[in-house]
């Protein structure tokens, strides 16, 4: 699978656009997974996911394979959605948000875990997704983010505070 997709790779720096649907294909669920953990509402996660499909189409031909391409379209996934975060300033929280099986395909945790995520509040659920499950330093996520570094650390806190006292009561 790896050689067919690093082929699809380079035919789709080449231009073919049926390479980068097969890509599309291949990695749409990780990468609505990733917009939803963020801003947990299904509308904003696929704006977001065809959001980062059209900066990988545009920014493809600039892949030079440094890290893995999974890595790389992770990363203009997470800041797909940061950007979309910050726009609209997600400000419902939305505790009923169906999320769809796919977004747990390639998850980090388990379902219970994902849901209470969800039910985090904005900034908070945004730090705790970025540092705790993508790896994301609390200096890059207060660049990301606009905020400050200081306050990215009291998020994460006040994440898993209320991650751990959900959790605890079921």
């Amino acid at each position: 699978m790896q050689d067919q997709l690093e082929g699809w790779i380079q035919q789709a720096k080449n231009g073919d656009q049926k390479s980068f649907y097969l890509i599309y294909h291949h990695f749409k669920g990780r990468v609505f997974a990733v917009c939803l953990r963020l801003l947990a509402d299904r509308a904003q996660a696929e704006d977001a996911c065809q959001e980062a499909f059209v900066r990988v189409w545009q920014q493809l031909p600039g892949f030079r394979g440094d890290s893995a391409f999974s890595t790389w379209l992770h990363t203009i996934a997470s800041r797909a959605a940061v950007d979309l975060f910050r726009k609209n300033k997600v400000s419902r929280l939305n505790l009923d948000v169906e999320v769809p099986d796919i977004a747990f395909e390639h998850a980090h945790a388990d379902p219970q875990l994902e849901q209470a995520i969800l039910r985090l509040p904005d900034q908070a659920r945004a730090v705790f997704v970025l540092f705790a499950l993508e790896g994301y330093l609390h200096q890059e996520i207060a660049g990301m983010l606009d905020i400050a570094e200081g306050t990215s650390k009291a998020q994460y806190h006040r994440a898993r505070q209320l991650l751990r006292g959900w959790l605890d009561e079921n």
